[in-house]
């Protein structure tokens, strides 16, 4: 297997980066990504399938034909078919969700993507947003997409999330360390 990110961990992670090695194999990284995201679908819409794919009362067999039955009746790859029956083998369903992220966060870093989350006290103006956008992808010399979100309690700045690494520039913080080196020198 070729190296894959630092930024996808644990057993999910693992499980991803395999099946993201596999796919790139076998020229079906697309198709791959494609299936995941109608499987997470799948498990948004019916709270039944997700609960009998996690339930420890079914048996793994029952689990691993459920899921392959999915993957036929969808269309999907015969990689993401046998992939989704290995997890129901191995008792791994529960760890689906994970995966998928994992999966969507190499693909990323394979088509030199990378995707930024901002959070504010306020919206940003479409100029500041766009003014964050261009020079995350200058620092990290990517295609950025920038996910933007709103929480009055950082009271002003921003919080910038890029993959594990988070940069919180908020006021919130700010005052916060204020606040604890004043402790401190009294």
């Amino acid at each position: 297997m070729s190296s894959t990110s630092a930024s996808v961990t644990g057993v999910a992670g693992r499980y991803a980066a395999a099946l993201f090695e596999l796919a790139r194999e076998q020229d079906a990284v697309e198709p791959v990504a494609r299936d995941l995201q109608a499987v997470a679908g799948m498990l948004d819409q019916s709270v039944e399938l997700g609960r009998a794919l996690k339930s420890p009362v079914v048996k793994s067999e029952t689990k691993a034909g459920i899921a392959r039955a999915l993957g036929d009746k969808a269309g999907f790859h015969d990689l993401t078919g046998r992939f989704l029956g290995v997890l129901g083998e191995q008792e791994r369903l529960d760890l689906l969700a994970a995966m998928v992220t994992a999966f969507e966060t190499l693909l990323a870093e394979h088509q030199g993507r990378a995707t930024v989350e901002v959070v504010s006290a306020v919206p940003l103006a479409p100029e500041q947003a766009e003014a964050v956008r261009e020079m995350a992808a200058r620092a990290l010399g990517k295609t950025v997409e920038l996910r933007t979100a709103v929480d009055p309690e950082l009271l002003g700045g921003l919080v910038v999330r890029i993959g594990s690494r988070m940069i919180d520039a908020s006021v919130k913080t700010k005052l916060r360390h204020l606040e604890l080196a004043m402790r401190g020198a009294g």
